[in-house]
């Protein structure tokens, strides 16, 4: 089985594929301070609490934008399922061709669902993926990586909102019965979900302007549903995006080597 992991700014995700079939979904809170042994007993006991044996672990493939913790979970998998893990960087073979400034510059998550959502959605492609950012990424009709856009992300946006103000508080992100707030929450929510509802249905149609109105929308992350919700813009929610874009960029590159012992 394959152990894929996306190291987050906030969340570790991580899934395993057997074969093709995603089998079981894993999430911990991203913490730069834990060690490999802590990271490993955790995810070794979640997967026996999901029916999954780790010995079964046989390849891995991982992204990340957390850097210090890459070096880590590459320990971890040497120690713990006895593997050696792809990590996603430069050099590592997507199939996808970036049309970037820089292309070192675009975060392995980026490229990641890229290559999930041209395998299943085809292209033109638009991805709203809804993180500690919320980041925008287009590809052409060509299958082309094009760039995209990055803006804050709606829990980070609430959570400034708290921590920068005296009077105002944390609230649930979901939507107000109004845009119109009668309250201080309603008012927040209404700011947050329908102003980030509003950003999303904005930037999409600017970004359709280039990309040609057939563009399909693809959204993911946790708060994608919240905001379709309140707004008709995707075509599809996939919260398994990323996860899927390593289980393909594995089989596209030689295994790396095992493990000895």
């Amino acid at each position: 089985m394959l152990l894929a992991v996306d190291i987050g700014n906030s969340m570790v995700n991580l899934g395993v594929f057997d074969g093709e079939r995603l089998v079981a979904n894993l999430r911990v809170s991203t913490d730069a301070r834990k060690s490999a042994d802590e990271y490993g007993l955790t995810l070794r006991d979640l997967l026996v609490l999901n029916g999954i044996d780790p010995s079964g672990i046989t390849d891995a493939c991982m992204c990340s934008v957390v850097p210090p913790l890459t070096g880590i979970f590459e320990e971890l998998m040497q120690t713990y399922f006895k593997v050696n893990a792809l990590t996603v960087t430069a050099g590592v073979k997507t199939g996808l061709q970036i049309s970037y400034d820089n292309p070192r510059d675009v975060g392995a998550d980026r490229i990641v669902d890229a290559v999930a959502a041209i395998e299943l959605y085809g292209q033109p492609t638009i991805i709203v993926d809804f993180g500690t950012a919320t980041v925008f990424d287009a590809v052409s009709k060509d299958g082309i990586y094009l760039g995209g856009a990055i803006s804050p992300g709606m829990n980070v946006a609430a959570e400034a909102l708290y921590l920068n103000t005296s009077q105002l508080r944390r609230v649930e992100l979901v939507a107000p019965k109004s845009p119109i707030g009668q309250n201080t929450t309603e008012a927040l929510q209404s700011g947050l979900v329908l102003g980030y509802a509003g950003l999303v249905t904005g930037m999409v149609a600017r970004f359709k302007k280039e990309l040609g109105n057939e563009a399909k929308v693809i959204g993911t992350g946790g708060l994608a549903y919240i905001i379709a919700g309140v707004a008709e813009v995707f075509d599809a929610i996939n919260p398994d995006l990323t996860l899927v874009g390593l289980r393909l960029i594995y089989g596209k590159n030689p295994p790396p080597p095992k493990v000895l012992d």
